[in-house]
């Protein structure tokens, strides 16, 4: 049987295509429509801040600043449903690439060493650093559940907490230096930490990673009864080694996205000032 053609209706939709693109569709227009006036208005001192339509952009880049600093404000509010917060984060990322252009032609393409500069760069770190959030909410979500499966980081760790009693107990029956790397793989390995170790996804100086490597390497020094509990030990080290792995790498797809908010935040703040100083000081001229 045929299958029917168009989009599939099953199909989970992201906040990008919210509404059929209805705000990627507002801003497109809102976007052609600043260029086609920029590219009509023939100014005798050329383009710049200080024309009408100069002016003009300027208060729309200023209203679509304070709308997008708003959502900040309104995804908190969940009572009217998700649909409404996602139809917000739409707007909210169509629009904020969207101001770009339109701050741009607003600046007639000219900038200083000045406040009016400073507020432009900090509006572009700004959409730079959503951006990155933008990608993160899209990608990284599947790669956690992918990773974790049906775990969870406490149900990693508490299997790697198994694993550790089970191996402290095998080394009982091995030389005291294998004790000693197991004990210091026990109680040094670590997951999570600064924010820097939780973004890495790759430690290979781990405890766990050491003792094993030095664990192998000790197995031709060991006497024919104590192979077992060799092999045994080695199988229960990879098998810690192999969560550990999981469980890091979903601390760093966390870390990944959190971080955005930790640039984008800051940064808002940083622009909302420098707006309110590159108005005032337009007004202040004027």
């Amino acid at each position: 049987m045929a299958q029917p053609l168009g989009p599939d209706p099953t199909r989970h939709r992201t906040f990008l295509e919210y509404g059929r693109y209805v705000h990627l569709k507002l801003a497109g227009a809102l976007v052609a429509a600043s260029l086609l006036a920029y590219a009509l208005q023939r100014p005798a001192t050329g383009p710049y801040g200080g024309t009408w339509l100069g002016y003009t952009l300027g208060t729309l880049a200023a209203l679509i600043v304070l709308l997008l600093l708003w959502l900040g404000v309104r995804k908190r509010q969940y009572a009217k449903g998700p649909g409404a917060l996602m139809g917000w984060l739409s707007a909210h990322v169509y629009l904020g690439v969207g101001l770009v252009v339109v701050a741009t032609l607003h600046a007639g393409f000219e900038l200083g060493w000045n406040v009016h500069g400073l507020a432009y760069v900090l509006m572009l770190m700004v959409v730079g650093s959503g951006i990155y959030g933008v990608v993160a909410y899209v990608r990284l979500p599947r790669r956690i559940t992918d990773n974790l499966g049906e775990d969870t980081l406490d149900t990693l760790m508490l299997k790697i907490a198994d694993l550790d009693r089970d191996a402290r107990r095998v080394a009982l029956e091995l030389p005291n230096e294998i004790n000693t790397l197991v004990l210091a793989s026990s109680q040094a390995t670590q997951v999570g930490g600064s924010l820097r170790q939780q973004l890495r996804m790759q430690h290979p100086d781990c405890p766990t990673t050491v003792a094993l490597e030095q664990l192998i390497a000790a197995g031709v020094r060991l006497q024919v009864h104590q192979s077992q509990a060799h092999r045994t030990l080695c199988e229960l080290l990879l098998r810690k080694q192999a969560l550990l792995t999981r469980a890091r790498r979903d601390v760093a797809y966390r870390a990944r996205m959190q971080l955005w908010l930790y640039l984008h935040v800051p940064l808002s703040i940083a622009l909302l000032a420098a707006l309110a100083a590159h108005i005032l000081a337009v007004f202040f001229y004027w």
